[in-house]
């Protein structure tokens, strides 16, 4: 029941607060900072974290289901709150009790704003290529390097820097750090001008000299932390792609129970009825499977394949729902007036991101040759 809770009320904030401002936050890129404020209220900017460090103290599941709701209301929104979620995360499980009493309590509570950094212009899904450096330098670290697509890069107040810190020593040579953006040296060197999520800034971040003691985790343990959050960021972006798909869904058929064509609405055209039923099936079998993947993980159980196997098919059955949601509403689908089009440009980046679909369906195949 509490999972429900969560979901009618994350889906009344959305409706109230996400959905009304989404098309203006898209068009004139406007972060949706007073919403965040609204989501922080709510517990959402550290669904998964305990309560005596600011969390809701739930577990993944419910973090999901929050996410499909804000993804729903507002793809963008969605995007920075999983990553606030996700740097909450690491520092929760690795970080040191200062760290957690300077950087955990303030972004569980929605009072600072997590980036995490680890791609770079010629790395994007082998982590173990960064060329990021880290040179130990008396009680400092000194960073240097360029991090690409870096989600609230440029509103975050704290990322989560990946970089080496021992050239020889492969993946065992790479270190994470918290930095805080207002650093000397960190640097918001563009923002990418991007096709859809644009109320949520994507940056490239320049790291010049730039100093930090934030070691997160054991030098060397950088890797090791990348990989253990793939599994509940692939499970989020499911579930953010089962939210939109479900908005674009609701769209169509609104507008198929009003449009008349021929003499009678487009629902009871035949083809128009059958296309719906297919999108509806289509994006409930998405929410079964990052629920069922969600659940393997607050249960402690693996779910690398049944994290991946969600992420892949959600998001590949977003861009359809959504582009069948265009054809439905016919030439008015590709206008700006009706919102499936923005639909279709937030939710297309959900097979790129938390690991291209390409490298999801190598991380399935691997797991049929082992016998998972």
């Amino acid at each position: 029941m509490q999972h429900e809770e969560i979901r009618q009320a994350v889906r009344r904030f959305a409706a109230e607060q996400l959905a009304p401002h989404a098309a203006r936050w898209d068009r004139e890129k406007e972060f949706p900072r007073e919403a965040l404020k609204g989501l922080a209220a709510m517990g959402l900017c550290g669904v998964a974290i305990a309560e005596e460090w600011g969390g809701a103290g739930l577990d993944y599941t419910a973090l999901a289901v929050a996410c499909e709701e804000i993804a729903a209301g507002d793809c963008s929104t969605a995007t920075i709150v999983a990553v606030n979620n996700m740097v909450a995360g690491i520092v929760a499980g690795y970080g040191s009790p200062a760290q957690k009493q300077r950087f955990l309590k303030p972004l569980a509570k929605g009072e600072m704003l997590g980036a995490f950094a680890l791609t770079e212009p010629a790395v994007g899904s082998d982590a173990s290529a960064i060329t990021t450096r880290a040179e130990k330098q008396g009680a400092h670290y000194v960073l240097n390097g360029v991090k690409q697509f870096i989600t609230s890069g440029k509103n975050a107040d704290v990322t989560v820097v990946f970089a080496v810190s021992d050239k020889g020593a492969g993946k065992k040579g790479i270190s994470a750090f918290l930095v805080p953006t207002s650093t000397p040296g960190y640097i918001v060197a563009r923002i990418e001008e991007k096709a859809g999520q644009r109320a949520s800034d994507t940056a490239q971040i320049v790291l010049e000299n730039c100093k930090t003691t934030e070691l997160l985790g054991a030098d060397g343990s950088g890797y090791r932390i990348a990989l253990a959050n793939l599994e509940s960021g692939r499970i989020n972006v499911a579930a953010q792609s089962t939210g939109v798909a479900r908005a674009a869904l609701e769209a169509a058929l609104a507008y198929a129970r009003e449009r008349k064509s021929m003499g009678k609405r487009l629902i009871e055209h035949q083809a128009i009825n059958f296309r719906l039923a297919d999108m509806a099936t289509s994006v409930e079998a998405a929410r079964q499977l990052y629920l069922h993947a969600a659940a393997l993980r607050d249960a402690g159980k693996p779910c690398i394949q049944q994290a991946s196997m969600a992420k892949l098919f959600a998001s590949e059955m977003a861009e359809g729902v959504c582009s069948h949601a265009i054809q439905i509403h016919g030439g008015y689908g590709y206008v700006a007036d009706f919102p499936v089009e923005r639909y279709w440009r937030d939710v297309r980046v959900t097979q790129i991101y938390e690991g291209a679909n390409d490298i999801q369906r190598l991380v399935i195949g691997r797991t049929l040759e082992e016998g998972a």
